[in-house]
């Protein structure tokens, strides 16, 4: 019985502890309606040392202008606005409080300086959050503000965490707090030394601060750690330039591997292919409407479906072409390029009495969104990285199918020596239909990838057909690793050229500088070989 009743005690003495503690926090709660602004920061910091989270909804409604005292008993309140009365809940435990009329209770007013005051306190407690994504969210702005009054608790933080990447960005916090703070001069040495490993421009940003009020020898390291960042940052700008220019050069790639294998082939200079293009696009566009309608839960495989349907509606189209128009102007060139040229004006105006002339969007699935951020401001967004190995894929199967196939033995034996191919019983008639139908469809398969990243519009192909020919003729007609070379080249030229002499001048130094290259090798880098093609 004695033992019974002693716990019975011990357990009195714990329910009257928690009350205690429960009242204590009400009552700093409810200090935030009392006094002016100064007395409600230090009521703020009173209700941050306790450390409980049960404060974060009470500091966040504050900042948000939703904490209302109830004048008759001086009772905090968070409240919001439902018809004619005010909603009333509980601040640390959400509970609901009833309602109460407007001029019931008075809405507690903060300023600026008390916003800024919350902004610290929030990312003090988010800190210790248990999903590390917000952790990680709460260091990176403590890292980017370095803000002293936050010191001691990314230290704790740092002797609680045990996630690998958000430990070391809480170091640098550190160091970013440090530079601000009071302290010695050998500490201070220290955060430079850790802050110079890193390789973004708001380190720089910081460390340049600090060196412009600074004296030495903080000073000269803090200029060092910005130089060496500087250099650092210089090689990923340049490392990101590469990759728009492959990110270029895989586009190019999949507009013109197609014309590629048409003008090779057969001569014909196809002034429609950007149409081609544009039809994979809109056939896209169609797919995806269908999806939506009926079966919106599976709208991530739309683009999968899409890309044999552009393939086979862009396919037949060129076959058409080639039937009805092409056949009957073989040894003509500038006769195809007017045919051609006449066809995709055609082929433009009947989209826009189709769909209209304004863009059609065409959604990106969620496997596509997003990027993924590398050290140094490198982002490799997923749509560009789908779309290189996309393009890595439809090349290396090209290339396979025209080697290792007969059809693409036929086609080989055409293009060099068309005669010889004609009198070993190959139907050149035939090989010239269906190249002309894989171009168009690979052409297709370009739409798909552009819808993508580009406006779809009856005007979408004319916008890479220049381009498109530059890369067939720089790289050698009908060679498809000529047309590989080609695009990446002109790709990666073109984004270096950008920064120093503009997206229009930068294409007409490339324009030029190819006009040239062809003055010296006319048959582009690759040249074909056969009797047929020498002829």
């Amino acid at each position: 019985m004695a033992f019974f009743r002693l716990l019975a005690v011990l357990a009195a003495l714990c329910l009257s502890a928690v009350s205690a503690m429960a009242q204590n926090m009400d009552a700093l709660v409810d200090a935030l309606a009392k006094g002016n602004f100064k007395e409600r920061e230090a009521a703020i910091a009173k209700l941050a040392d306790t450390g409980d989270p049960a404060v974060v909804p009470v500091l966040e409604a504050l900042s948000a202008g939703d904490l209302y005292v109830r004048p008759a008993d001086g009772r905090v309140f968070i409240a919001r606005k439902q018809g004619s009365v005010m909603i009333l809940t509980a601040p640390l435990t959400g509970e609901s409080a009833g309602e109460a009329q407007k001029g019931e209770i008075d809405k507690i007013k903060v300023n600026n300086a008390l916003r800024r005051t919350i902004a610290q306190v929030l990312s003090g407690f988010a800190l210790f959050n248990s999903d590390p994504t917000r952790r990680r969210e709460a260091v990176q702005l403590a890292l980017k503000t370095g803000d002293p009054s936050v010191l001691p608790g990314l230290e704790k933080a740092l002797a609680k965490e045990n996630v690998a990447d958000i430990a070391v960005l809480l170091k640098d916090a550190i160091a970013a707090a440090t530079l601000k703070s009071d302290s010695s001069e050998e500490e201070k040495l220290k955060a430079i030394e850790t802050l110079s490993a890193r390789t973004d421009r708001d380190t720089a940003s910081l460390l340049a601060a600090f060196a412009s009020t600074a004296e030495e020898p903080l000073k000269a390291a803090a200029l060092a750690a910005v130089a060496k960042i500087e250099r650092a940052l210089a090689t990923w700008d340049m490392l990101q330039n590469v990759w728009y220019g492959i990110s270029l050069g895989s586009v190019l790639l999949l507009a013109a591997i197609g014309l590629a294998v048409t003008f090779g082939v057969m001569g014909v200079i196809n002034m429609a292919h950007g149409e081609m293009v544009m039809l994979g696009a809109y056939t896209t566009y169609v797919v995806q409407q269908i999806f939506r309608t009926q079966f919106p839960e599976a709208f991530g495989l739309s683009i999968i479906v899409a890309l044999p349907a552009a393939f086979i509606v862009a396919g037949l189209v060129g076959i058409l072409i080639e039937r009805s128009v092409i056949r009957f102007l073989y040894g003509r060139a500038l006769e195809t390029l007017l045919a051609t040229w006449g066809i995709s004006l055609i082929l433009q105006q009947a989209v826009r009495t189709t769909f209209g002339a304004s863009n059609r969007e065409v959604g990106t699935p969620d496997w596509m969104s997003g990027s993924i951020e590398l050290t140094g401001g490198l982002a490799i967004t997923m749509n560009r990285l789908v779309i290189v190995i996309f393009a890595a894929l439809v090349f290396t199967a090209i290339l396979l199918a025209i080697r290792y196939t007969s059809f693409g033995l036929q086609m080989r034996a055409v293009t060099q020596n068309r005669p010889m191919a004609n009198a070993m019983g190959i139907r050149s008639s035939y090989v010239d239909a269906l190249t002309f139908g894989l171009g168009s469809g690979i052409a297709g398969l370009a739409g798909v990838a552009l819808s993508q990243i580009d406006n779809v519009s009856p005007n979408l192909g004319q916008g890479y057909i220049i381009d498109s020919f530059l890369v067939v003729v720089f790289g050698g007609a009908g060679n498809l690793w000529g047309t590989l070379v080609g695009a990446l080249t002109l790709g990666i030229t073109n984004k270096f050229l950008e920064p120093y002499a503009g997206a229009v001048l930068g294409k007409i130094i490339i324009l030029v500088a190819v006009i040239l290259f062809i003055q010296k090798r006319p048959r582009g880098l690759f040249a074909l070989k056969g009797r047929w093609v020498d002829a």
